[in-house]
């Protein structure tokens, strides 16, 4: 199937900042696009693109004070199949875990993981470890949380979504990923399409 994916993002700008942008189609999935992945800046401005530690696509300008608008629509195509599924996946207890993937347990400014501790093992510590308890956790917040752009705001945090129950694409990821840390499962948020 092809998607349509796209966004049209605007900003009032006080000052010259720069900025940092993560709104590209992740590079394993370029072959896949069936038309030009480009940000578009209005007003034009000049854009260096480079992939960043996790393998994602990365834009870096600098804004000037006034309105900004970053704008993009690109066509991609994708099998419409499920994710591969693994019943059989296991925990590896964190003394076991190779030392590039410690970094998915760690706190963020987002990813509140020692405030979310004692909820996650109150919600999952029953769930059988594995892809067992990965699938409750997702399933809980797909069910738990109610989704809407009026939710959206940029100071929201895992725990904001656990408490509210409301939010936008990331804050689902945010709290899904929290919450998998918190049970020492090294997760993140991959961006993609």
């Amino acid at each position: 199937m092809i998607l349509r994916l796209g966004y049209d993002i605007q900003f009032e700008i006080p000052a010259p900042v720069t900025i940092v942008t993560l709104l590209n189609v992740h590079p394993s999935r370029t072959a896949d696009l069936r038309a030009p992945d480009d940000v578009t800046l209005d007003p034009a401005t000049p854009m260096e693109s480079y992939i960043d530690d996790f393998g994602n696509r990365c834009g870096r300008f600098v804004a000037h004070k006034g309105l900004l608008r970053l704008s993009n629509s690109t066509l991609i195509h994708d099998s419409g199949l499920p994710d591969p599924v693994n019943f059989d996946a296991r925990e590896v207890p964190v003394h076991k875990l190779p030392h590039d993937a410690v970094r998915y347990l760690y706190n963020s400014r987002y990813c509140e993981v020692d405030r979310l501790s004692m909820i996650a093992l109150e919600l999952f510590s029953d769930v059988p470890p594995g892809w067992s308890r990965v699938q409750a956790i997702c399933a809980w917040v797909h069910t738990k949380v109610a989704f809407g752009y009026q939710y959206a705001r940029p100071t929201k945090s895992a725990l904001d979504v656990y408490t509210e129950r409301f939010g936008v694409c990331r804050d689902f990821q945010h709290l899904a990923v929290s919450l998998c840390r918190a049970l020492n499962i090294p997760a993140r948020y991959a961006t993609g399409y």
